[in-house]
């Protein structure tokens, strides 16, 4: 095998990776998210409390992996492939709007430096439904485009 071969193969493997590990925190994520707004009617409670403390981490962890592990790699040219360039491109501006309503809703409800409060959590819960239902859309047309050969 060339050494040409050899790198291509190492490339597909590490995006691969990338991919599986994206996807496996996206999974958890909203496996977190269903449990937090299945919890509705909201009362306060320390379950609750640290149910929504576990969401706001992970939901940041996988926020912030698509964000800056994903768009990094395309952005600091390891990606070559014109047409995932491309598609980067154009889910940018859609993947920014998702990321910050992510990490709005951590900064209301992240409760290491505040108190919760519940009043909005059931209409917060649903405006970050809807983003992450698009960043979603969005990740998989990046990832179908990524995988293809």
């Amino acid at each position: 095998m060339n050494t040409q071969q050899r790198s291509d193969g190492e490339r597909r493997t590490g995006t691969q990776g990338m991919i599986d590990k994206l996807l496996d925190e996206r999974q958890e994520m909203l496996v977190l998210f269903c449990q937090v707004a299945g919890l509705e009617p909201y009362s306060r409670t320390e379950s609750l409390e640290k149910l929504l403390q576990t969401f706001c981490q992970v939901l940041v962890d996988y926020t912030a992996f698509g964000h800056f592990e994903v768009f990094g790699h395309i952005s600091d040219g390891s990606e070559r492939r014109s047409r995932v360039i491309k598609v980067a491109e154009e889910i940018y501006p859609g993947f920014v709007e998702a990321t910050e309503a992510a990490v709005d809703f951590n900064d209301k409800y992240d409760l290491s430096d505040h108190e919760l409060e519940l009043d909005k959590l059931s209409n917060d819960l649903s405006s970050l439904g809807e983003e992450l239902a698009i960043r979603v859309e969005l990740e998989d047309r990046l990832v179908a485009t990524m995988l293809a050969r």
